[in-house]
């Protein structure tokens, strides 16, 4: 048999063993968490207690992106998924996402006004050594209250209707979930925005950097306000730090991502 190019039979296989141990570090070059041509598959709706009616949600095509779909009418529940990712290694998390309106009336520096016409829900999980009795007492009332559901600690970013850009405050309700508004106003309503979010440093920045990911949840939240929103999610996955978020086909109102 020819030798291809000059390659010894045993050079070959110590290429191709050389590329078989690359392998794991290609394929963890990313951890796609919410690709919905694939459905919905682990994902399940969680919600809120029996007296807030729950939100609809749908898988569509929606210009050109496999998406999840969320109507809210005076309604809140999350569509979620348990999160296993390593920070240290792909600390970014990549989405798009629409909304067909901001919300009139939401203010989430108050309870009444404490809606979002999209929110992007990662709960955290505080290793039990890290947890000081203080913190196990407030954790065990809000179980108490909310259900088991209630997590250590949660980063939520939101698409918000006054706020600035940046912005950070704990949740009207609880501390132990910080409110970041990703994106506000209306200049991008109506079509697929990109965005990118360092999870690790935001975690590690608000709650510490023992932090843990546990689960990502979706939303549109209208029952404070009793308004109504539609709101579109894809391609949600996570990347490096350094690393290209990569989009499927994005309709033409497509815009750049924004955040870290």
């Amino acid at each position: 048999m020819q030798e291809a190019r000059g390659l010894r039979p045993r050079h070959l296989l110590r290429l191709l063993g050389l590329l078989a141990l690359a392998w794991p570090t290609a394929v963890l070059a990313e951890l796609a968490v919410g690709r919905f041509e694939e459905g919905l598959e682990p994902w399940r709706e969680v919600r809120l207690g029996e007296r807030i009616a729950p939100n609809r949600f749908r898988l569509r095509s929606w210009d050109g992106a496999a998406a999840l779909e969320v109507v809210s009418q005076r309604s809140m529940s999350l569509m979620a998924r348990p999160l296993e990712v390593d920070l240290q290694r792909l600390p970014v998390l990549c989405w798009r996402w629409r909304v067909e309106a901001v919300l009139k009336t939401a203010d989430l520096t108050r309870r009444s006004g404490d809606d979002y016409a999209a929110r992007v829900y990662v709960s955290l999980r505080i290793p039990e050594v890290h947890q000081g009795l203080a913190l196990r007492a407030q954790l065990r009332l809000a179980r108490a209250i909310w259900g088991a559901e209630v997590p250590d600690a949660a980063l939520n970013y939101v698409w918000d209707n006054r706020h600035p850009v940046g912005t950070e405050r704990p949740n009207a309700y609880t501390d132990r979930t910080v409110m970041i508004v990703q994106r506000s106003g209306s200049a991008d309503v109506g079509g697929w925005v990109a965005e990118r979010r360092d999870v690790r440093g935001d975690a590690a920045r608000l709650f510490g950097p023992w932090a843990l990911p546990a689960q990502l949840a979706l939303a549109a939240d209208t029952d404070d306000t009793g308004e109504a929103a539609t709101a579109g999610f894809a391609d949600l996955h996570f990347v490096a730090a350094d690393a290209p978020c990569r989009f499927g086909a994005a309709g033409p109102r497509s815009r750049p991502a924004a955040g870290p």
